[in-house]
């Protein structure tokens, strides 16, 4: 079955009912789309107005071993972080850990950090992580000044990292781009025994390459070791706790820390909640039912506005999605200027559900159907890509698109559902979008495991702990911030009522201002506040 990456998507526009703070940027169409480059991992530019106010340097610590860790991380535990300036405009370094915990003497890699320091006087440092998984912390990190108040800017350093198999950290490379593109664009519902047997061997294929090509590495970039690695970099901050906002599959890399360390959990905002508890199945069947949610409000505007090309009327408009999708498979639409050509089924699903994720561009995905449906995928492709951070010529600017099953497929467990078993369960709670995810993935031919495993989620003793969900969120449904909330122990919800990923700094005062006081005062938000 298909999943589809929760990163932290494009924090732009506001929501439904919502104000924005004056001291954020505004935003157009155009800029939605360039911040929705983030699901990839975008490269880091110099347009934030932060700049390094020390002399960077080293830090160091004398932090003690965590409970239970194996003898031999001293090292990487007491290491200190060598910062120096880059693009002009943030400090950088490297982190050092092992690929294997239970080998520590063994093989080593780089972990690549981005810090925007503080404004003013720093009061210590908040690790961010936008998702994915396989999102860029360190491309995030430097569009600090586009997600965090002034006030956060001013008093906390921003430090971003790329996980492990990510970005600029020992990135897993499984295919060629040109192979990549013909996955990424495969027919996700075939109608045939050809088309199966082209879809499994697709698949396959993929899944095989991602592990013969990183053999060492391709076992060992779980979410634990993730948490771990977070772990080393809280001590190398020399931070007694560690301070952190995850956005996405962020706030599930959270979770899974404060499992781990819940002594070590300082002030910690999960945005976008994904539950810990639901197995494969069940997470894909949650996304399912919260894109159609997505789409359905989609749709909703696009009726509501007029000459919505996919009809006059909610229903008929929503039952018009999977007939265009089938139409794209049965004659693919031309796409200019882009190796791609023709636009496939596989590459029109990802055009449509990426604007799912804020609805500051479906104005665009309106113009994109309608150019689709009189035979110029162009725009779709464009949308597309924005998602999958490739460009035009073929080439990808991130191996998101990589990662996000190297890490899921890793972490998945197997079903004994039939595929039509599968179908019938999706449709159920997604007629719109059943099929896609139920559709068959790369992680039922994935040759490795993690080699470790979580049981319990509630982090006892953990300090409070600060979840959030959006009610119309497609990608993470609001009953997952519920859930999560409710299995932690120190959980404290707070639910926005509107559209699109995530809801901080790109929501209104409500959520902000509650966040803020939290990182910066420590401040609890009341359990249950709505925004």
């Amino acid at each position: 079955m298909a999943f589809l990456p929760t990163p932290a998507g494009s924090r732009t526009s506001t929501g439904a009912g919502g104000t924005r703070r004056p001291a954020r940027p505004a935003r157009t169409l155009a800029a939605a789309l360039t911040a929705l480059a983030l699901l990839a991992g975008c490269s880091i530019g110099g347009g934030d107005e932060d700049g390094p106010s020390g002399d960077g340097g080293a830090t160091s610590t004398s932090t003690p071993l965590p409970d239970g860790a194996p003898e031999g991380l001293e090292r990487f535990y007491g290491q200190q972080l060598e910062w120096s300036e880059c693009q002009t405009a943030f400090e950088c370094a490297t982190l050092e850990v092992p690929i294997d915990y239970a080998e520590p003497d063994g093989a080593t890699i780089e972990i690549a950090l981005l810090r925007v320091p503080a404004r003013g006087d720093s009061e210590g440092s908040l690790v961010v992580n936008p998702g994915g998984p396989g999102a860029s912390g360190v491309d995030f990190a430097s569009m600090a000044g586009a997600v965090f108040s002034g006030e956060v800017r001013s008093a906390l350093d921003v430090v971003g990292f790329d996980p492990r198999g990510v970005g600029r950290s020992a990135p897993i490379d499984c295919v060629s781009d040109d192979e990549l593109t013909e996955f990424l664009g495969a027919d996700p519902t075939p109608d045939d025994e050809a088309e199966e047997q082209q879809l499994e061997e697709t698949l396959r294929h993929f899944a095989e390459s991602c592990v013969e090509n990183a053999p060492d590495l391709a076992a060992h970039i779980s979410t634990i070791e993730v948490a771990r690695d977070m772990d080393v970099l809280r001590a190398a901050l020399g931070e007694e706790t560690l301070t952190y906002l995850g956005a996405s599959y962020g706030t599930y890399l959270g979770t899974v820390y404060a499992n781990l360390f819940p002594d070590r959990v300082g002030r910690f905002v999960l945005d976008g909640a994904m539950d810990p508890t639901l197995d494969g199945i069940e997470v894909g069947k949650g996304q399912a039912a919260g894109f159609e949610r997505a789409t359905r409000a989609y749709v909703e505007d696009c009726v509501a506005s007029g000459g919505c090309p996919l009809g006059d009327d909610v229903e008929s408009a929503l039952a018009a999605i999977p007939a265009f999708l089938e139409a794209v498979d049965a004659d693919p639409p031309t796409v200019g200027g882009d190796t791609v050509g023709r636009l496939t089924e596989g590459w029109a699903f990802y055009g449509i559900v990426v604007a799912m994720y804020d609805q500051g561009t479906w104005p665009i995905l309106t113009q994109a159907l309608e150019r689709a449906m009189a035979g110029d995928g162009t725009l779709m492709m464009f949308l597309a890509n924005s998602y999958t951070s490739r460009d035009a010529d073929g080439s990808y600017t991130s191996n998101m698109m990589e990662a996000f099953p190297a890490v899921s497929c890793l972490e998945a467990e197997d079903d004994d559902l039939d595929q039509e078993e599968l179908e019938r369960e999706f449709l159920e709670v997604s007629p719109t979008w059943g099929r896609h995810f139920a559709a068959p993935s790369a992680c039922e031919y994935w040759p490795v495991s993690a080699t470790e495993t979580l049981e319990e989620w509630s982090a006892p003793g953990a300090a409070p702990i600060v979840v959030i969900g959006t009610t119309r969120d497609p990608a993470t449904p609001y009953e997952w911030a519920e859930r999560l909330a409710e299995v932690l122990e120190s959980g404290v919800l707070i639910s926005y009522d509107g559209d699109g990923h995530t809801a901080y700094g790109r929501s209104n005062d409500c959520v902000d201002d509650a966040v803020d006081a939290y990182l910066l005062e420590g401040t609890v938000p009341e359990d249950g506040l709505r925004c």
